[in-house]
């Protein structure tokens, strides 16, 4: 009876996501390009010692911020669009603006990264595609770009009901992947694999976990799906069940994947398998039509994913400008409700930054990379506002003490989490973090200026001399040669 009437509400509930669809943004936003990349991505770093302990840490930590969202979800439930208000809300309005742009750089550089992955996979069967970085890759993703941009364009609740349906068929071949290794299982290569000493230098234990950060938070990128998208939720105690449902789904997949792929491949030749190194090991299992199945659910996979990250990225454009923090123009709609102008924004930021992988060394683990340590931004920013939260009791009126404590320990564990990542990213991708913020405060100085309030504060000019700065640092080390892209 209760389905039933849920199935009535959400029928006459335009516009209207339940649970279900809010898990399936969540999970759709994290399964994409990066489960199929980390047999390499965690063979070239450690063995399957060294990965148990690194999924432990991103699952502790990533988790400890799926609490935050949740959390924060139901202390805050005015907020809406939490990426980027979670920080103005707890740290003024320069801050939420630059974790609304840290975010929405983030999917861009992810986009991009996407794109890159899909012409590696095609460039195993047409020698054009290459590594996914040459002219021909980036000529047949620009057209695909802009019929994703046509069909978004079309509303957001029909990218999404897509989004819902393609997430269940890519998560077949994974699915089918993990199971047929671990039938396929080999004791003795488990077991040389247990800390893949024996096979050269990977550093120590401690070395080879940091080594593993950055894929393990970039997978998780996405985790605040449902948390953009609160604004559409039926039930707003749906947007923190969606993201902590989502959250342990995928970490159970990414977990398996990367044990089964231990278990049939000594871990040097894992290292060395062809991005997406899923098809390679897929294929040294069931033959060489396994390279076709694992081939077909990556590019669905990563459709899927794009699909989901655009309608992340206009949507963190689109709310600022409606609450009068980023320019108006950006605000607009078209007749079927789709936020167009930000949508123009981030079709064209993912072309522009799609054609410089023509000059960029490694443009895979490149753009896999600054797309995580921009994603840190907003992820630290709502941690801390969490943290702020528990500490000074704000919201927590009525909610008994072991209530606020245990969220309180939550909020902290997550603000440590994501400040360690900063640390395992690297100075490189913070200084060009800034050098992306420095110029888009000018977007912030038209904001506030048609609105005709006061630009900065002083706390948030310290904060602006900061990130010019970094800014000015990057520029001049890209000129000079000793930042390389």
């Amino acid at each position: 009876m209760s389905q039933a009437i849920e199935e009535t509400e959400e029928v006459s509930t335009p516009g209207k996501m339940s649970l279900p669809t809010l898990t399936a943004m969540v999970v759709g936003s994290m399964v994409g390009a990066g489960v199929f990349s980390l047999p390499a991505r965690f063979g070239v770093a450690t063995g399957i010692l060294g990965s148990l302990i690194a999924w432990a840490i991103a699952g502790v930590g990533m988790l400890m911020l799926a609490f935050v969202f949740q959390n924060l979800a139901i202390r805050k439930p005015q907020l809406d669009s939490g990426v980027f208000i979670y920080a103005k809300a707890g740290f003024g309005d320069y801050a939420g603006f630059n974790s609304a742009i840290g975010f929405w750089a983030s999917t861009i550089a992810g986009n991009v990264f996407y794109w890159v992955f899909i012409g590696a996979t095609l460039g195993a069967f047409f020698g054009g595609f290459g590594d996914g970085d040459t002219v021909l890759a980036i000529g047949v993703a620009s057209v695909v770009i802009w019929i994703f941009h046509y069909l978004i364009a079309r509303g957001v609740r029909d990218a999404a009901v897509i989004n819902r349906i393609v997430t269940v068929l890519k998560l077949i071949p994974i699915l089918v992947f993990i199971v047929v290794l671990l039938i396929a299982f080999d004791a003795g290569v488990f077991a040389d694999n247990w800390l893949a000493y024996g096979y050269g230098e990977l550093g120590g234990l401690s070395d080879q976990v940091r080594n593993t950060m950055i894929i393990t938070t970039f997978v998780f990128i996405g985790i605040e799906g449902a948390t953009v998208y609160s604004r559409y939720a039926k039930k707003r105690e749906d947007v923190g069940r969606a993201t902590v449902l989502g959250f342990l789904s995928v970490l159970s997949i990414f977990a398996l994947v990367t044990l089964a792929s231990y278990s049939v491949m000594p871990q040097p030749e894992i290292a060395g398998t062809r991005q997406p190194s899923m098809v390679g090991l897929f294929a040294s299992v069931v033959g060489d039509w396994g390279e076709i199945f694992i081939s077909v659910g990556v590019i669905i996979s990563v459709l899927g994913a794009y699909l989901a990250w655009t309608l992340m990225a206009a949507e963190v454009m689109y709310v600022p400008a409606r609450s009068e923090d980023f320019p108006r123009f950006l605000g607009r709609e078209n007749a079927h409700g789709a936020p167009i102008t930000a949508l123009v924004v981030t079709s064209l930021a993912v072309q522009g930054m799609l054609a410089l992988t023509l000059v960029v060394e490694d443009a895979l683990n490149f753009m896999l990379d600054l797309s995580t340590s921009l994603a840190l931004i907003p992820y630290f920013l709502a941690a801390a506002y969490a943290l702020k939260l528990g500490l000074t009791g704000e919201s927590y009126d009525g909610v008994p003490d072991r209530v606020r404590r245990r969220e309180t320990i939550f909020a902290g564990a997550a603000t440590a989490y994501t400040l360690f990542l900063f640390e395992a990213a690297g100075l490189k991708f913070l200084i060009l973090a800034a050098v992306i913020l420095a110029p888009a405060t000018i977007l912030y100085i038209k904001a506030r200026s048609e609105r005709g309030r006061r630009i900065f504060t002083p706390t948030e000019i310290v904060l602006l001399v900061l990130i010019v700065a970094g800014g000015v640092i990057g520029i001049a080390g890209l000129l000079t040669g000793s930042i390389v892209l």
